[in-house]
């Protein structure tokens, strides 16, 4: 672990440090400033560990936080619109009233996150890892689901208007959402809502109700 000197600031240890010197700069002002909110947009971030970091309301926008660390980590209300966090570890992580449109989560590992009333559109999460995730209230609006594994995900009165396929794990999610969502096969796509979305997904494990729009 990595600490800088004279700091015991619960919450902004940095583990593993990025590579850019910029990205880096951006860290220690965040770790030895208490009332400065982490402002790292555009910057790279990849391989950092911050696991269990407070980074509440972070400026993450377009940041590259690839294969980053992040697991345990409290993101609440934080701005991550176009931020990279392909292969990133953010099991654990809570993501609460988070933004994430246009985001990259591709294969990324969210298991046990807290995505609760997170707004996300157009973001390609393709293979992600969102087994036991929360998805309460969220608002997850052509979001690329494909060979996603949301196994015992939890949602309720969530928008998933997202593409499916047939490599997407549903089993063991559970609740509420609105449709409707699109199921990809090949060249074909065909619009699920209603009846058809909520017995494509309980066919498959789910035990969810999908409420009128």
């Amino acid at each position: 672990m990595i600490e800088l000197s004279g700091i015991r600031n619960e919450g902004r240890i940095v583990r593993a440090w990025p590579a850019d010197a910029e990205a880096a700069d951006a860290l220690r002002n965040w770790a030895t400033h208490d009332a400065t909110t982490l402002d790292a947009a555009g910057l790279d971030l990849s391989g950092v560990d911050l696991s269990h970091a407070s980074l509440a309301n972070a400026l993450l926008t377009q940041a590259s936080l690839r294969r980053a660390r992040l697991s345990g980590v409290d993101l609440y209300r934080s701005h991550l619109e176009r931020a990279d966090f392909e292969e990133a570890d953010l099991s654990g992580a809570s993501l609460t009233k988070s933004v994430l449109d246009h985001a990259s989560l591709r294969r990324a590992v969210l298991n046990d996150a807290d995505l609760g009333s997170v707004e996300m559109y157009g973001a390609d999460a393709r293979a992600a890892s969102l087994r036991g995730v929360t998805l309460h209230g969220a608002s997850l609006t052509d979001v690329d689901l494909r060979s996603a594994d949301l196994t015992n995900a939890s949602v309720s009165e969530t928008f998933l208007e997202v593409f499916l396929d047939d490599q997407t794990v549903v089993a063991g999610l559970s609740g509420t959402l609105f449709g409707p969502a699109t199921w990809v096969r090949a060249d074909e796509r065909q619009e699920l809502d209603g009846s058809e979305l909520e017995s494509w997904l309980n066919s498959r494990g789910a035990k969810v109700r999908v409420l009128p729009s």
